[in-house]
């Protein structure tokens, strides 16, 4: 209830940092474009204090500016502080400042880690109570929530968890916010704090009867790891959850993602999360519309809000119809609404509801607003389908090719054992990097004779790891690296050496690929050569364990303590450029791509590192990184699963990263990249993102619209049959009765930005070729 008025509230997450500001409008009005009426986001403790006590809330970290955007375009907001958040962000949002405080546990009973929490939750509250954004306030803020599905891993604390949930309710209640506390995936959470759903499905989800049904987190689809496939979610079943969500007594649902965005610099977690945190949402990774996900659920939210009063205060019941399937009317007074579901995964049934009547495909939902008409069914989809394709650069006067100059990372100091510190144990990587840094070297020396037993000129260094990759030079030189092609970061690397009858070097240098951010004690799982052992195997397998000689350290690079990405002053080479060099920085000069279409750069070539583009990080790259050759067959019938609708087979995880139009000058831009293993530049190159292909699927009864965006026209009919044609869009097939009616098509659509076309025997001029027959359209933009 807000203001006196109970409410359908249909959210949609979108993460201001997975974003730029400038972003944020036009994000947001799409998203209410497509019928949301509130926006989510978490709250990321490691950008806004990324020192103790040193605060940030610049550029796209300014959380004040994002929600008086969302306030700007009339919207509710939901406040999500944790500050625990998990999202696949590096470490669950945590500074890993955190875990370098002696005597510190996360997530727990520990006095240390609770202060700090306080601190920075109450940091939080105050600044929105300073800008006057709570509800009670005049603000969008409805709701605020404290934790993240600590419910899911608080019997690994014991008893210390319990006691934890307790303190964590009565910091919340002590704060005085004026809007409700939420806590998602806590059943044993006390009132007043609302417990709340996460998942695919949270349609059997039964809170306490006194609070309302809420679903924080309805994943629209789901993250990529280096190495893996490319999910979906099909828009039938996004729909089908959302469906029967509100047919069974939901009243606030929030899809996760609505817009992914994108893991910039290094905050993506894991291990092993890619850059792009799309999330096959309606809103792409580059502010586009998903078609048909984001125009399919905007035509359910319009159909719910127009039951709105009934669903919020209409009494409930159900019926049985056949084996599966439901049917549920809401009743307020004269009014009434009703929902048809068929849970079944593969039988469609016809059943009778009211007197009449019902088609109901398996696994799909029908609402009829009036208890009568079925104006809507999840699994019949009539929004168009768009490709997005990648245009090349078209910057007048500028070649697709980059020109590149060259400069070497310079490790003369690390492959001669000089750090900053010296101790004789292998540490854990975080707790000397302090997250400042994916790179820490370990170097030691070892003095060995010829009169030693164990000596021979060929011997073996063995090195213990627990990830995420290692590079290993001896006596100056690259003898071998780990580049794991599972995520079993934990292994032990074997690598050849000369060894001098003398005094050796050992130099290595340790890899992460993103701190883990979920499941118990996820804070203390080390990183790094931690422990080691470290050994050097010689003559008739005698061992020499390093593990305890001093070792020094160094955190980082020295083209990164430099800032190579935004320093004027560097001398960059332009002879001899190295194409399969490691540890190796790269530069080149472009110009902006024409128009306001997004960017993005193909890295293709290069194999793993981090790339800028005006001193902007667009996140870590790896493109040598492949996804299985076989991708998992879709189906939207039947409970879904990452694994189930993929593509990307056989290809690169992730080759393309978003480069966002404010990062870019309208000309003289700069791309700096380092380079880890030894790909090369030479391949890199820019393009833009645009629709390509439209495609509209029609039934006997339908209007159904073909649009480009932007006001660009329709070009061509690809292709325009009516009757059982088979396949997807870009891969149509026409079945044997099929009717070709491309020539009427293109008379209405042709030239134009729009059209409307009438799925009626009147405008296509036929009978149906069979039963179940569906126009078919496919265009390009």
């Amino acid at each position: 209830m807000i203001d006196g008025v109970r409410k359908v509230i249909i959210s949609g997450s979108i993460h201001y940092p997975r974003s730029t500001a400038e972003m944020w409008p036009d994000l947001i009005q799409k998203a209410k474009e497509g019928g949301l009426n509130a926006i989510e986001t978490y709250v990321f403790w490691d950008i806004h204090e990324p020192r103790k006590r040193e605060y940030d809330f610049e550029e796209n970290r300014d959380i004040v500016r994002f929600f008086k955007t969302i306030q700007d375009a009339g919207l509710y907001a939901i406040l999500r502080i944790g500050p625990y958040v998990c999202a696949e962000w590096n470490y669950g949002g945590f500074p890993v400042w955190l875990h370098q405080m002696p005597g510190i546990q996360l997530r727990t009973d520990n006095e240390i880690y609770e202060n700090e929490m306080r601190n920075f939750t109450t940091f939080i509250v105050n600044k929105i109570k300073e800008a006057n954004l709570l509800a009670p306030q005049g603000g969008p803020i409805i709701l605020a929530q404290i934790e993240n599905e600590y419910g899911n891993v608080e019997g690994a604390y014991g008893e210390a968890g319990k006691r934890y949930v307790k303190w964590v309710v009565e910091l919340a209640k002590s704060l005085n916010i004026g809007v409700p506390w939420i806590m998602c995936q806590q059943g044993d959470a006390p009132l007043p704090i609302i417990n709340t759903c996460n998942g695919y499905y949270c349609d059997d989800f039964y809170p306490d009867p006194k609070i309302p049904k809420m679903w924080t987190e309805n994943w629209v689809g789901w993250y990529k790891d280096w190495g893996g496939l490319d999910p979906h979610r099909p828009a039938e079943d996004v729909a089908y959850s959302v469906a029967r969500f509100f047919s069974k007594s939901g009243t606030l649902q929030n899809y996760y993602m609505y817009h992914g965005g994108t893991n910039f610099g290094r905050t993506a977690g894991g291990p092993y999360i890619v850059t792009t945190y799309d999330y096959d949402a309606p809103l792409d990774e580059y502010g586009n519309l998903r078609q048909p996900k984001w125009g399919h659920l905007k035509k359910l939210h319009e159909i719910l809000y127009s039951m709105e009063k009934v669903l919020t205060s209409g009494e409930r019941s159900s019926v049985k119809l056949a084996n599966g399937v439901w049917g549920t009317t809401y009743a307020l007074n004269d009014t009434s609404g009703c929902f048809i579901s068929n849970t079944n995964a593969s039988n469609d049934f016809t059943v009778s509801f009211g007197g009449n009547l019902y088609f109901v495909p398996a696994w799909s939902v029908s609402i009829l607003p009036d208890c009568k008409n079925a104006t809507y069914n999840t699994a019949r989809i009539t929004t168009q389908t768009e490709i997005m394709v990648k245009k090349p650069n078209r910057a007048e006067n500028d070649p697709e090719d980059l020109t590149w100059l060259w400069l070497p990372e310079d490790i003369e100091d690390t492959l001669d054992g000089r750090g900053t510190f010296t101790v004789p144990e292998l540490l854990e990587q975080k707790n000397v990097t302090g997250g400042s840094s994916d790179y820490l070297w370990y170097m030691t020396k070892v003095r060995i004779s010829k009169r030693d037993p164990m000596y021979t000129k060929h011997m073996t260094l063995r090195v213990h790891t627990k990830g995420h990759m290692l590079h290993v030079f001896f006596n100056g030189k690259h003898v071998g690296s780990n580049n794991p092609d599972t995520q079993d970061w934990e292994y032990t690397l074997e690598v050849p050496v000369t060894v001098k009858p003398s005094i050796n070097f050992i130099t290595l240098l340790s890899t992460t690929v993103g701190l883990t951010n979920y499941g118990d004690h996820f804070d203390t799982i080390p990183e790094g050569i931690a422990g080691g052992p470290v050994e050097l195997v010689g003559n008739g397998n005698l061992t020499r364990n390093l593990s305890t000689n001093p070792w020094t350290y160094k955190v980082g690079l020295n083209g990164m303590e430099k800032t190579y990405w935004d320093n004027d002053k560097l001398d960059w080479q332009y002879d001899g450029i190295p194409s399969r060099s490691r540890l190796t920085w790269y530069k080149a000069i472009f110009k902006a791509p024409l128009g306001d279409d997004p960017v993005v750069a193909s890295l293709r070539g290069l194999q793993k590192g981090e790339a800028w583009v005006n001193g902007n990080s667009l996140g870590r790259f790896w493109p040598t990184k492949m996804a299985p050759s076989e991708c998992g067959k879709c189906d939207y019938r039947g409970p879904y699963n990452p694994n189930k609708c993929t593509t990307g087979c056989g290809e690169p995880t992730q080759s393309w990263y978003h480069v966002p139009r404010s990062f870019l000058e309208a000309d003289g831009n700069s791309l700096i990249v380092f380079e880890e293993f030894g790909g090369s530049p030479f391949s890199v190159k820019f393009a833009t993102v645009t629709v390509g292909t439209l495609c509209v699927t029609g039934y006997l009864g339908d209007i159904v619209e073909l649009s480009c965006p932007k006001e660009r026209p329709i070009l061509n009919i690809e292709f325009a049959h009516y009757g059982n044609v088979t396949g997807t869009c870009g891969s149509y097939h026409k079945g044997t009765n099929d009717i070709d009616i491309s020539s009427l098509i293109e008379s209405a659509c042709v030239g134009k930005t729009s059209c409307h076309i009438d799925v009626s025997k009147t405008v296509l001029g036929h009978k149906p070729p069979s039963q179940g027959s569906k126009m078919v359209v496919q265009a390009s933009c």
